[in-house]
């Protein structure tokens, strides 16, 4: 998705930091990686549901912090192919 707005040289993993943000064309993204949060009480302590109405959020681990996403919002899921170890299967489910 970023390289779609021209960003995929500015991206960088928000691992440590929970949260990159980036603009592009007047549209800010949220890149959240919530692995290291200790539970969904952490991420509610840090604001990370007022990012959902300020722009896209695109969040790693988000089964994590499931009970804190909006009502709407698209997961997606990588799998491996178990055929071709190179290969990855993306399954794409519309919450609403």
């Amino acid at each position: 998705m970023l390289e779609f707005f021209g960003l995929q040289d500015e991206i960088s993993s928000p691992t440590f930091t929970i949260v990159n943000e980036y603009q592009k064309n007047d549209i800010n993204i949220y890149h959240f990686d919530v692995y290291r949060l200790e539970d969904v009480d952490e991420f509610y302590a840090i604001g990370g549901e007022e990012y959902f109405d300020k722009g896209i959020c695109i969040i790693e681990w988000g089964e994590l912090i499931e009970e804190a996403l909006p009502k709407k919002y698209l997961k997606i899921s990588f799998d491996r192919d178990l055929v071709n170890e190179n290969k990855r299967i993306l399954k794409f489910e519309e919450f609403n």
